[in-house]
């Protein structure tokens, strides 16, 4: 009877847990680059009260044992890397990723982090940034004299622009992307950006369009990859699954109050 308290009280952490994680998924919903993530579940040691294969009589075996659950456990929110919609926004310095690949940027501490949301700047150094002045890398520098309008990005990465005066294009930097082994590895460090761990594995870089890597499209912006409709649909679910557990616990504080009061 005191089992079914315990074991009830863990379902109704790990739907907490869940409806936490939907909430972070719903608020980010217009939020660039956000990867939406999904909570696991695994079930908790089991009590064996018969095992399975223990002698019945001098020629049998029990077929099926008895084991006792504890309840459940959150095994791991894992980040879903599927890709967003992209929204065409016309602004010269916005650039999406469709396909694999992630944008390299270098933090204040000189390690480098990385990114989906190419909602990127200009700084005043001419320099190409993101929206908290982190420096997109390889460093991409426009040249004294340049014109934002006729700043273009290739699929492939490559950033052009022309110099006041002048009206041929001229190459100014590489956009490169990278990927990873495990992707769902990396560790969210906020800002959108993502930081490489033990499980993740080494960054592999190459340019747009070339090994497996996504293509950059110019002046549009890779969404979040949220569905709010699913998101309401799991929300739901996981609002019954608290239900379910805590009427499990009235009903078994119900019984314990029954047994109480038999000597009555």
């Amino acid at each position: 009877m005191v089992r079914s308290l315990w074991t009830a009280a863990t379902g109704m952490n790990g739907q907490q847990a869940n409806i936490d994680t939907i909430s972070n998924n719903l608020s980010n919903v217009n939020t660039s680059g956000y990867k939406k993530q999904r909570v696991e579940f695994e079930d908790l040691v089991y009590q064996n009260v018969k095992r399975a294969g223990t002698p019945a009589t001098e020629d049998t075996v029990t077929p099926v044992g008895i084991q006792m659950g504890s309840g459940v456990k959150v095994a791991a929110t894992q980040r879903m890397f599927d890709q967003g919609s992209l929204q065409h926004t016309q602004n010269a310095t916005d650039l999406a990723i469709e396909g694999e690949g992630f944008f390299r940027v270098q933090q204040y501490d000189g390690s480098y982090a990385y990114t989906r949301d190419g909602s990127f700047k200009i700084d005043s150094n001419g320099q190409l940034v993101t929206s908290n002045g982190l420096h997109v890398m390889p460093e991409i520098i426009m040249p004294e004299g340049f014109l934002i309008d006729t700043l273009a990005i290739s699929r492939d990465g490559r950033v052009t622009v022309k110099v006041s005066g002048n009206d041929i294009p001229m190459q100014v930097g590489q956009i490169e992307l990278y990927r990873f082994p495990n992707p769902v590895g990396l560790k969210a460090d906020g800002d959108n950006l993502f930081i490489v761990t033990n499980a993740s594995g080494d960054p592999i870089a190459n340019r747009p369009g070339f090994d497996g890597m996504g293509e950059t499209h110019h002046k549009f912006l890779e969404m979040s990859n949220v569905s709010v409709v699913n998101e309401m649909v799991s929300m739901i679910v996981a609002q019954r699954a608290y239900e379910f557990s805590s009427k499990a616990i009235q009903t078994s504080d119900n019984m314990l109050s029954t047994a109480t009061n038999l000597k009555r």
